[in-house]
């Protein structure tokens, strides 16, 4: 079973950073891509950011030019900086991760939150 803890959320100002990270119970270069989403209040869950085990990087438009998404593989860890934060950021982040082996294996973690107020 694999186990994926999200850490870093919390309150902040805007326009203010924070890093969040997410730590698999395996080997992070094992999956095919791994993702952070987030879901407000009534509002669907959405992807923020991803990046594959070949290094591609994908954001939404909301995210374009102030987060970034890396990975370390030593550490089982991925990554999500967050710049210039909006209150419109506000959210409960979840930590994604996929394993294509035949079919497709989704795996989440519990969600950290953001909260972006002054």
């Amino acid at each position: 079973q694999v186990q994926l803890v999200e850490s870093g959320g919390g309150l902040v100002q805007p326009g203010g950073s924070l890093r969040l990270s997410c730590t698999a119970s395996r080997s992070i270069a094992s999956f095919n891509d791994v993702g952070w989403y987030r879901q407000a209040p009534g509002k669907q869950r959405e992807l923020v950011a991803a990046i594959t085990d070949g290094g591609s990087t994908n954001y939404a438009d909301s995210a374009k030019g102030r987060f970034a998404i890396s990975r370390d593989n030593a550490k089982n860890t991925v990554y999500l900086q967050m710049n210039s934060l909006e209150p419109e950021d506000t959210a409960v982040y979840y930590c994604n991760a996929k394993i294509r082996v035949f079919r497709q294996y989704t795996y989440w973690g519990q969600g950290t939150q953001v909260t972006v107020s002054s």
